[in-house]
């Protein structure tokens, strides 16, 4: 059994799948959710100097860039970062 498939036909095929692969690559990144509490062993209390506060992923008043919820100050998590320096 043969095939024949035009020229157009043939067009229309590398197109789609030219402009489905651009599609992949050009599309706007999804927001990531933030990583439950629990996930990252998040305490109300600091351990040591490690505390929210002085981590790289805190917003002031009460928040975290990477962890949900409300974060105390004086917290801390499994994620903790120094800010640089």
């Amino acid at each position: 059994m043969q095939y024949d498939i035009g020229r157009r036909s043939a067009y229309r095929a590398v197109l789609g799948a030219g402009l489905g692969a651009v599609a992949g690559v050009v599309a706007p990144a999804r927001a990531q959710e933030k990583m439950a509490q629990s996930m990252v062993m998040y305490q109300a209390t600091p351990q040591g100097a490690q505390r929210c506060d002085n981590c790289l992923h805190w917003q002031a008043p009460a928040a975290c860039a990477i962890v949900a919820g409300t974060i105390a100050p004086a917290g801390w998590c499994g994620v903790w970062a120094a800010k640089p320096s």
